[in-house]
């Protein structure tokens, strides 16, 4: 039985060659040069990149499907001299399949999430998610992407995230006790979020009629700093995850699109790890 800080990958015997597993990084490619870093400012939307590992593709291919059902309905086309090992049409309906040579071991009560990584859509393709018990589960899972394009070619790049597995805790959902109130009913609560929702209007009024091309709208940074309008502050909060990489494991360097590297500003120093 595994100590409740272990998460265990055990390779599968029989390959030769094992896709890299390693931390999911920060940073998003449309969010430093769609967005001209904009997006960076979002916490939310960094935690949850931060928040488990990816599984990284080993070949670049494309994949065209012809929109019917049948499993011969998925084509994998590569140039390169060695065709993809763990990537095959499986379940039809326009899903590709990979398989994933580890068999994870998760701590007793917790499950393992598989999904695509977190804010990094892919055009012509949708990631499947799907849970499993891990802790006791003695055999592995695929991960599935349904092709939404069909006769388009959609390509996965080598080094490109496609899947992102995050620990959950079976039965933390279900423990909640869910229920609906006026706002009103927590006079505290309601004056700090009018002070919010004045400060937020306010700058929406000051910044309408400014060309976002050109200039960023400012932003409150309370969120950042973890504090609220009226004194508020949070005693767990977090701008960054640090979360450990398997030891025994490949390292690769993550595709996300990435543009150059830029002199580091404010929000660089700031957010630290993944903006470099």
């Amino acid at each position: 039985m595994l100590s409740p800080s272990q998460f265990i990958a055990y390779r599968i015997p029989g390959f030769e060659r094992y896709p890299p597993l390693v931390p999911a990084p920060a940073e998003r490619g449309w969010m430093d040069t769609g967005t001209r870093g904009w997006a960076n400012r979002c916490l939310p939307l960094r935690i949850a990149n931060q928040s488990g590992w990816v599984i990284l593709n080993m070949a670049d291919f494309k994949v065209v499907w012809n929109g019917s059902q049948a499993l011969d309905g998925i084509k994998i086309l590569t140039s390169e001299a060695t065709p993809p090992v763990f990537v095959y049409s499986m379940f039809g309906y326009g899903i590709v399949t990979f398989q994933i040579p580890y068999l994870f071991r998760t701590p007793p009560g917790f499950n393992l999430m598989a999904r695509g990584p977190a804010n990094l859509g892919k055009d012509g393709a949708s990631p499947l998610e799907g849970i499993t018990e891990t802790d006791w589960l003695p055999y592995t899972f695929t991960m599935n992407w349904q092709i939404t394009r069909p006769r388009t070619p959609v390509r996965f790049a080598r080094g490109e995230p496609i899947c992102m597995i995050t620990p959950i805790r079976r039965g933390d959902v279900e423990e909640l006790e869910p229920e609906v109130r006026d706002l009103e009913s927590e006079p505290d609560l309601l004056r700090s979020y009018h002070a919010w929702h004045e400060s937020r209007k306010a700058i929406r009024d000051a910044t309408r009629d400014r060309d976002t091309r050109e200039s960023h709208n400012p932003t409150q940074g309370h969120y950042i700093r973890g504090e609220g309008h009226l004194g508020e502050r949070s005693r767990e909060h977090q701008t960054k995850l640090f979360v450990k990489p398997f030891e025994g494991g490949e390292t690769a360097s993550v595709v996300v699109a990435a543009p150059p590297p830029a002199a580091p500003g404010f929000w660089r120093r700031l957010f630290g790890r993944g903006l470099a």
